[in-house]
């Protein structure tokens, strides 16, 4: 992050502007609308220019820009194409400690003038660092199409209220619970729908109902998707935004989970092979911990929660704890890797079904049931079966599936690192002990596997084996 985001509380404050054109003026209006006293020096200023500031309180000084006039100004910005004049503001300014902007030079910076949505007392400032000021506006532009106006009476009405809330619940985290509560319900509704007397009916009638002791909490399990963090769904990433506490395991990408809301605490309850970090029946207590603590508790998951993810489990520990509880579907591994490795689950031509089968076997045994496994026409997807593959490959050719049957690895799906081995149920097994490929990773089986070679399109690493040599095998 080359620029921390920081606001000015510039009412009243003396904002000292060197230049008096065109630029200035738009610089000006900004500094104004935050209540600036805006001093303008140069040789010539625009009439609209002089106008403004002096309306609001400000003055022009027209002539020379000289060190002196530094003595009362709370923030500089230099607008003149004068670049000699532009550093020596600079220089001036950072000798005395004082933030200044000079328009078009990042370099002479110290602070920048971001592109803005304004819905006071919500403002929203949207900054390259100066790299693409074109693109920088291009998101405002988004920005003000998705927020309505409504957010700036809405503010203001939260205001009004504050200090209220404030002496009613004692805690941060009350507080914080009972707004996301208002402004996620129909007092934001009848705001938006310029309903503002109603809107302030019902957040009195809610505040004097509120009971700070006996506030319930929630429990969000939410199905965090393969890795990709553009695969979650909005509804899933509002939870994230909301969550006080969240609860995460081995299978969630690092950038899924850095978009839970920052301030909210972390908690990894992963699970490697023989190591899990917080057995199950521990997670499920957590959950029931911290939610009947009154708190919004997120339990991330990969994939989806109720497809190999003892998502069920989890909500059975709620359901006997009379904690309230929403489930949000996930987009599947099975799904989602095989759609980034090329590979369809089902084809026409090759597999009219699919099974979604764990690997993980029970007490390292065998327990499924392969004789369903090896009907044709039929595509065979394996979760956490990476470290049985070489049992799960035997016991599919020993009850009959064909030898040459194509197989895949897909590992670390939709992710930037992803990485396809393919194979057959004989060569899989050792061309995976060369290969290495980590975990998390998916087999799939079938001969829908053989559409890969035309149809990968995504990652720029793919390993891929269709003469039972690894590409890699001849780089030195």
């Amino acid at each position: 992050m080359d620029y921390l985001p920081l606001f000015f509380k510039l009412e009243n404050k003396v904002a000292l502007l060197v230049g008096g054109g065109q630029v200035a003026l738009r610089k000006a209006t900004l500094l104004v609308r935050a209540g600036a006293r805006v001093t303008v020096v140069a040789h010539v200023v625009e009439p609209e220019l002089a106008e403004l500031v002096e309306q609001h309180g400000g003055q022009v000084i027209i002539g020379e820009y000289h060190s002196a006039l530094l003595d009362d100004a709370y923030l500089v910005v230099a607008a003149t194409d004068d670049s000699e004049l532009n550093e020596r503001v600079h220089y001036d300014s950072i000798a005395r400690h004082l933030p200044v902007n000079v328009v078009d030079s990042p370099a002479l910076c110290t602070f920048i003038f971001p592109a803005i949505v304004d819905r006071s007392p919500i403002v929203i400032g949207i900054s390259s660092g100066g790299e693409s000021p074109v693109l920088a506006r291009l998101l405002r532009a988004k920005l003000e199409t998705w927020i309505p106006q409504g957010y700036s009476r809405l503010g203001k009405l939260v205001g009004r209220f504050r200090s209220q809330v404030k002496s009613k619940f004692g805690s941060v985290e009350q507080r914080r619970i009972f707004w996301e509560k208002i402004l996620q319900g129909q007092v934001a509704e009848n705001v938006f729908a310029g309903r503002d007397a109603e809107a302030e009916t019902l957040l009195e009638t809610a505040l004097e109902n509120a009971d700070p002791e006996h506030q319930v909490g929630e429990v969000y399990l939410v199905g965090g998707g393969p890795g990709d963090p553009e695969l979650l769904t909005f509804k899933a990433l509002r939870l994230m935004q909301q969550a006080d506490i969240v609860f995460y395991d081995q299978l969630v990408s690092p950038e899924v989970v850095d978009l839970c809301r920052r301030d909210a605490d972390r908690v990894f309850v992963g699970k490697r092979r023989d190591n899990h970090a917080v057995p199950q029946e521990g997670i499920n207590e957590l959950l029931v911990k911290y939610a009947k603590q009154g708190r919004r508790v997120l339990r991330l998951k990969g994939g989806d929660p109720f497809v190999f993810g003892r998502g069920g489990e989890e909500l059975e520990t709620l359901s006997q704890h009379n904690i309230p509880f929403q489930v949000v579907p996930g987009i599947t591994a099975a799904s989602a890797c095989s759609t980034y490795a090329g590979i369809p689950l089902t084809h026409r031509d090759y597999a009219q079904s699919v099974k979604l089968v764990t690997g993980q076997l029970k007490n390292r045994s065998s327990d499924l049931n392969y004789a369903e496994l090896i009907h044709p026409n039929q595509t065979i997807v394996f979760y956490m079966g990476l470290h049985t593959l070489p049992h799960l490959c035997e016991q599919l050719i020993a009850h009959g599936k064909p030898a040459t049957t194509p197989a895949a690895i897909v590992s670390k799906g939709t992710r930037v690192d992803q990485q396809v081995l393919t194979g057959t149920l004989t060569t899989l097994p050792e061309l995976q002990e060369q290969a290495k490929l980590p975990a998390p990773a998916l087999i799939i089986v079938g001969e829908v596997v053989l559409l890969h070679e035309d149809l990968a399109w995504f990652g720029d690493d793919v390993l891929q084996n269709h003469g039972l040599v690894l590409p890699d095998a001849n780089k030195p």
